[in-house]
């Protein structure tokens, strides 16, 4: 009955995914995207995947590492995901504490960890010394039932439609818009978003990522707005990021990538959509609220100060 903290090993991957599934059903996971997560990342994170076994059952996971890309040294993150069957048992707490250990050894000086927003969760949190300081709403569409928008008959003058698949020749377009993109993004981490290759590595060539589901909206041949695709191969589909560069801001590109996206989405087969925002971003908010997503989920950023 005792709970005990291991580092992932490959036989594990299966049983991981379904703890993934089971605990954080907003996002996709796949045996195969668990290994790719473990066996690609960058040394300069220190990564480790740790799971939290009882009775020879995985109960829970943390990913762990450095923010290795980030502008401001020593920053890292550490969140523990345990199944809603095994609270209370320990596992969480043991996870966090050997991630801490870990992070700390590392030079680690701040640990940033997403907590749900449930009273349990957010107390066992502060009884750690965490604090909160922003929140994130995962939200939910019936892909199977909802009622779509239609593409537009005609595209304006020099708006054209393509899907990130047509990039895989030369993905730098899209690597400087996902750059620009995010560097937008309402976040805790700063991130120095310049390393075209680790890009190649960790989000172009993710298996989560369906090039042909990513649609990409150009304005006279560039790229001017993006929605990224993440599936788990099954039903899940999930919005990785959505981004419309800074010069065709206000014109709807956004929308029209992602109403591209989710019909492709639902012509393949797909019926359950998944995206996620800061709470302080109001504009993709109001876009995901047109569309008929509804919060499924509230999740609150926290972070301890280390040493």
């Amino acid at each position: 009955m005792t709970v005990i903290v291991r580092d992932f090993q490959p036989q594990d991957a299966e049983a991981v995914t379904r703890s993934r599934r089971a605990t954080v059903p907003f996002m996709a996971a796949t045996p195969r995207s668990v290994l790719f997560d473990v066996e690609t990342a960058n040394p300069a994170k220190k990564f480790r995947l740790l799971v939290a076994e009882k009775d020879g059952e995985i109960i829970g996971t943390a990913y762990v590492g450095i923010a290795y890309d980030s502008s401001e040294p020593g920053q890292a993150y550490a969140t523990p995901q345990v199944h809603h069957d095994h609270r209370g048992e320990g596992a969480g707490g043991l996870l966090l504490r050997t991630a801490e250990e870990h992070l700390a050894a590392e030079g680690a000086t701040a640990v940033y960890a997403w907590v749900l927003d449930e009273p349990r969760n957010l107390e066992f949190a502060a009884k750690r010394g965490y604090r909160p300081t922003r929140k994130a709403h995962f939200q939910h569409l019936d892909l199977a039932g909802a009622a779509l928008p239609e593409l537009p008959g005609t595209l304006p003058p020099g708006v054209g439609l393509r899907t990130a698949a047509d990039y895989m020749a030369d993905p730098r377009p899209m690597f400087e818009a996902d750059a620009e993109a995010t560097s937008d993004e309402p976040s805790d981490i700063g991130t120095d978003f310049d390393d075209y290759e680790d890009w190649l590595g960790h989000t172009w060539n993710n298996p989560l990522l369906d090039h042909g589901l990513s649609s990409v909206v150009t304005v006279d041949g560039e790229v001017a707005a993006f929605t990224a695709a993440y599936t788990d191969g099954e039903t899940t589909y999930v919005s990785g990021m959505t981004g419309t560069l800074r010069d065709h801001r206000g014109r709807g590109l956004a929308k029209l990538a992602k109403t591209d996206s989710l019909r492709r989405a639902r012509a393949a087969g797909y019926t359950d959509a998944y995206t996620s925002n800061d709470g302080a971003n109001e504009p993709m908010l109001a876009i995901n609220k047109w569309f008929g997503y509804e919060i499924c989920a509230t999740e609150v950023r926290h972070v301890r100060t280390l040493g």
